[in-house]
């Protein structure tokens, strides 16, 4: 059974307001040792994020501009028009990226670690289908995935996919575990049903890799090309 995104999210999120000043957020990151915190209207609807990259603008542009007390020229405010902006920032709708980058508690954890990397961020909202703020998943809680006990693992694949998922016989595979690494071993009747069973363990939540030893008595991979 593979894993969403409500089975390894926080629920108990450090959020702020529009109205949040700077030092308020600085404070809740660090208090929190998060790097992202989820700006909320009164309705808890998550209106933006703000992160460490946002609040460090500030910092960043004081010593690239104002060490010698002068107005940045005017081809760099043009050239870091949204960073210039959150430069000035004081509060969480100045600082704040907007809209949040949000995830349901529904969508598989694979989903949301493609997402993170997709947009580069590590934190995403979770938010149900009204927008409301229901947790947070970070790519911590995602690495916690492939921290799965070998036999919890060896289990799911002997009972989820291979005696309920795959409609064939495979009575006579062995799967060992070692640290992630998955061995599927003995035979099934045909070529492509092996290369199914190997698909499908791999997608099972803390497995590292396959190790396809699996051999067959009928090779059907001919038939599968046609």
């Amino acid at each position: 059974m593979r894993m969403t995104v409500e089975d390894v999210m926080t629920t108990k999120v450090v959020s702020v307001t529009a109205a949040t000043p700077f030092k308020d957020i600085a404070q809740a990151l660090i208090t929190g040792g998060i790097s992202a915190v989820p700006v909320l209207d009164d309705d808890d609807h998550v209106i933006g994020m703000v992160s460490e990259a946002d609040l460090l603008r500030k910092e960043e542009f004081r010593e690239e501009f104002y060490q010698e007390g002068y107005r940045p020229p005017l081809r760099a405010r043009l050239r870091h028009p949204k960073g210039r902006q959150k430069a000035d920032g004081d509060t969480a709708a100045d600082l704040m990226t907007s809209p949040a980058i949000t995830v349901t508690p529904a969508a598989t954890a694979v989903t949301a670690a493609r997402l993170m990397d997709a947009r580069d961020v590590k934190r995403l909202a979770v938010v149900d289908y009204d927008g409301r703020l229901q947790g947070v998943v970070s790519r911590r809680d995602l690495v916690k995935l492939f921290l799965r006990d070998d036999e919890e693992i060896a289990a799911e694949i002997r009972d989820d996919v291979l005696d309920r998922t795959l409609w064939v016989d495979t009575s006579n595979v062995t799967v060992s575990v070692d640290n992630g690494v998955v061995t599927l071993s003995g035979w099934m009747d045909r070529r492509t049903e092996t290369a199914i069973a190997a698909r499908m363990t791999s997608r099972v939540n803390g497995v590292v890799d396959v190790v396809n030893k699996l051999t067959w008595k009928n090779d059907d991979s001919t038939w599968e090309a046609r």
